[in-house]
């Protein structure tokens, strides 16, 4: 049997998608990429936007009519925060949401079997424990990525996550620690600590993320770690101190911001000013102590109330920080979430506009950040070979450049000086292979 899947959104969705393709081959399937023929088609859903809602059910509904026949697999964020909606779309034979994923398994069987139509979306309750879901290989990356959380516990105004996902719950150390070592053991050298929200770690098992990090860094084959998306005002001064005195540990932070204007942030509920948030940058750079850091972040435009003074400040946020690299979106508006109903609604129109002309702040400051790192040396991990000796890849902070490696290979990890920026990526100069 051949199974198609089809992911949206987060980088939690990616790990939650390799998880089930290894299960599925565990049990007899052929992973196939997207636009081949299959027997089952499964989207694993985002629903951060109408948009990704949108995408879903528009490729679920392909997949029926490319294979009237084949079992259709709705599953992820968009069934379990609108279940009614997503039991509604007749294209998909069976729906369920982000609880229990390896009924899917069982489930997809059923209909295999000629079973009917299995709408099974189950609600998140508290003191729900993590769901194991473990992988030991990712078929398109030379980085491992491992969840070590789910869910979140905090009301955005702007967010349907906390539906989505549920409350907070941690997975175990031993069980990231026993995976993380089987992944190094098949040669994988860098690792990314993904969550929903990862500063909330540990905090419903009594430990924190400082501690898991320190750990990790003792897997011996385990160069390099990475860190997924940080709430700025769940970073504490000890817990900066710590971050800092991890060698292992990519100087590169993914600091949550939002919004860049005071007023817009209260009215997202977001629990931090732009002074506390430039407090937290600071405390970082200094923690490093001259050692180069780097920013990254998202920014939504065009938020409820949000004026052009607002996005103007917003704007000028960007530049004051520094960001290497900024994520930017229109506000999503989401029924099920405060915001949907705010007065002050913009114009999906504006909304682009203002989002096309943050991007190209955001570049801008971007390539002041690159032409600063211009001459210096780092670390790069090899991953796409673009010829036999051509490699591109991302520094410690995050640069993503194009060496040329010769002896080397998909995975290893080299010194580089750092060139000019050529609108895609930083040229690099080949130093040295690291051992």
């Amino acid at each position: 049997m051949r199974v198609c899947f089809y992911t949206l959104g987060c980088k939690v969705n990616l790990n939650e998608t390799e998880a089930l393709e290894q299960l599925f081959e565990r049990n007899g399937f052929t992973v196939v990429p997207d636009g081949e023929p299959a027997d089952v088609y499964i989207v694993n859903s985002c629903t951060v936007t109408n948009f990704g809602d949108q995408k879903s059910r528009k490729w679920l509904r392909q997949a029926k009519r490319k294979n009237p026949g084949a079992v259709t697999v709705l599953t992820g964020c968009y069934p379990q925060a609108f279940p009614e909606a997503a039991a509604q779309l007749m294209e998909a034979d069976l729906v369920c949401g982000n609880t229990d994923r390896r009924a899917i398994l069982d489930n997809v069987q059923k209909l295999l079997d000629g079973h009917e139509r299995i709408v099974a979306i189950q609600p998140h309750v508290r003191g729900e424990s993590f769901e194991e879901m473990p992988v030991d290989r990712f078929e398109t990356h030379t980085r491992a990525f491992i969840k070590v959380e789910d869910g979140c516990n905090r009301q955005c105004a702007y967010c349907i996550i906390p539906k989505a996902r549920g409350p907070v719950r941690s997975r175990s150390e031993s069980s990231i620690l026993a995976e993380l070592g089987q992944l190094a053991a098949a040669g994988y050298r860098e690792v990314v600590l993904s969550a929903i929200s990862l500063p909330s770690y540990g905090t419903d098992t009594g430990t924190n993320l400082y501690e898991l990090i320190e750990h990790c860094a003792q897997v011996e084959g385990i160069d390099r770690i990475r860190l997924g998306s940080l709430d700025p005002d769940m970073l504490t001064d000890e817990g900066i101190r710590r971050l800092a005195a991890v060698d292992k540990l990519c100087p590169q932070f993914h600091l949550s911001l939002q919004s860049g204007c005071d007023s817009t942030l209260r009215r997202m509920r977001r629990p931090y000013t732009t002074a506390q948030y430039l407090d937290i940058v600071r405390r970082i750079r200094q923690a490093y102590a001259g050692r180069r850091v780097s920013f990254t972040t998202d920014c939504i435009c065009g938020f409820p109330g949000e004026t052009e003074a607002d996005f103007e400040a917003s704007c000028a946020f960007l530049e004051e920080v520094g960001f290497l690299r900024v994520h930017v979106f229109p506000y999503s508006r989401r029924e099920g979430t405060p915001a949907f109903s705010f007065p002050d609604q913009i114009h999906e129109r504006e909304k682009q506009r203002r989002s096309r002309a943050m991007h190209l702040r955001a570049e801008e400051v971007s390539l002041r950040v690159l032409a600063d790192l211009e001459g210096t040396e780092d670390e790069v991990l090899l991953e796409t070979p673009v010829s036999a000796t051509v490699f591109t890849g991302y520094t410690r902070l995050y640069v993503p450049v194009s060496v040329s490696a010769p002896g080397c290979a998909s995975g290893d990890i080299v010194r580089v000086r750092l060139g000019r920026f050529d609108g895609a990526r930083v040229s690099a100069a080949f130093l040295e292979k690291k051992t």
